[in-house]
């Protein structure tokens, strides 16, 4: 069988969860990183123990690299990804897949240009409960959905900030708590909803020494009709399980962590809710997540390369949610609705 040869660009703390996946999975094969500075990059070296560079140029050179992960700040997606698509390697992309729209849309029209697979790490779509609703959803027994929220409140000490030099900053995250904590619930709930088509926001700095947001709610409006509520933060002691609340004319159900807490259709006997165990909540601590999603993210993006398939969440929609956010922050600048499709420069 052949093996897949991995490269991950930054050596940040997710950079352990993709390790660690991908050496779980039988035709894949972690075999070189990159960092950026020597001196991270040789602690990272020591760590890992695969070959580590401190130059992007030079890591793409490695012998047999098939695949780039981008695992750096947000706002330094593009250009890492640019270079790996115009090298041939495929690309998965950490959350989000860029910072605005513009430099999202290079990334997908890169991986086009160069025939090279695209997808971002979005592994909350591979827990089975998740998959056991959006199922549901798909089969209709729900009914007409009517609305569909999205809730990360949680909460994040000083220091999370304090010690990066780019979290919370408008150019390394993008903004704040909307971006980089709450758009994975965000593409959840825009996988089972649908499109937008308007959204009406607010979003502040309440707490914490940022240029981003730590706090921020918004009133979607979807292309289906149906409405919805958003809320993000970092702000809010002691930080609560992120949920994803679903209703539809017959029903609802709803997810807490990642797993189901709440399901309900009209016509049919309650059962019993056996929680997906590979799930967990960032709530007050961004790394209590396992890495069990990841690996399944990483096995379906390896086989979709070796069999030449689709990806699941491939670049267009990824977009998707960034688009979403950049709408929110639009609407809370002019205080006031903002329709979507959407698109501005950042």
């Amino acid at each position: 069988m052949r093996k897949l040869k991995i490269g991950i660009v930054g050596t940040g703390a997710i950079t352990g969860k993709h390790a660690d996946a991908i050496k779980e999975i039988e035709n894949a094969e972690l075999v070189a990183l990159c960092s950026s500075s020597p001196e991270r990059a040789r602690v990272a070296q020591e760590k890992f123990g695969i070959d580590t560079y401190a130059d992007v140029s030079a890591f793409l050179t490695h012998p047999e690299l098939d695949v780039v992960c981008i695992c750096t700040a947000s706002g330094h997606h593009m250009e890492a990804g640019l270079l790996a698509a115009e090298a041939g390697k495929h690309l998965l992309i950490e959350k989000p897949i860029e910072i605005n729209l513009a430099r999202a849309d290079q990334l997908i029209e890169a991986c086009e240009a160069n025939n090279v697979k695209l997808g971002v790490i979005f592994q909350n779509r591979f827990s089975s409960d998740y998959l056991k609703l959006k199922t549901a959803v798909q089969a209709g027994k729900f009914g007409k959905l009517l609305m569909g929220n999205a809730h990360v409140n949680w909460y994040r000490a000083p220091e999370y900030y304090n010690t990066s030099p780019w979290k919370g900053t408008l150019k390394g995250d993008g903004g704040g708590a909307f971006m980089n904590q709450g758009i994975h619930t965000f593409d959840l709930l825009l996988d089972i909803m649908g499109d937008v088509q308007s959204v009406y926001a607010k979003v502040k700095t309440s707490l914490h020494a940022i240029e981003g947001e730590d706090l921020g709610a918004a009133i979607v409006t979807f292309e289906n009709n149906a409405i919805g509520n958003i809320t993000a933060s970092t702000a809010l002691y002691p930080g609560l399980p992120e949920r994803l609340e679903i209703f539809g004319k017959n029903g609802s159900a709803v997810l807490e962590a990642g797993k189901l807490v709440q399901w309900s259709i009209q016509g049919e006997e309650s059962e019993a809710i056996v929680a997906d165990a590979h799930t967990g909540s960032g709530a007050a601590d961004p790394m209590a997540i396992g890495h069990a999603l990841h690996r399944a993210q990483w096995e379906h993006f390896v086989n979709a390369i070796l069999e030449n398939e689709s990806v699941v969440v491939e670049g267009k929609m990824a977009r998707k949610s960034v688009e979403l956010i950049r709408a929110i922050y639009k609407s809370s600048e002019l205080e006031k609705e903002v329709e979507l499709p959407f698109f501005d420069h950042g």
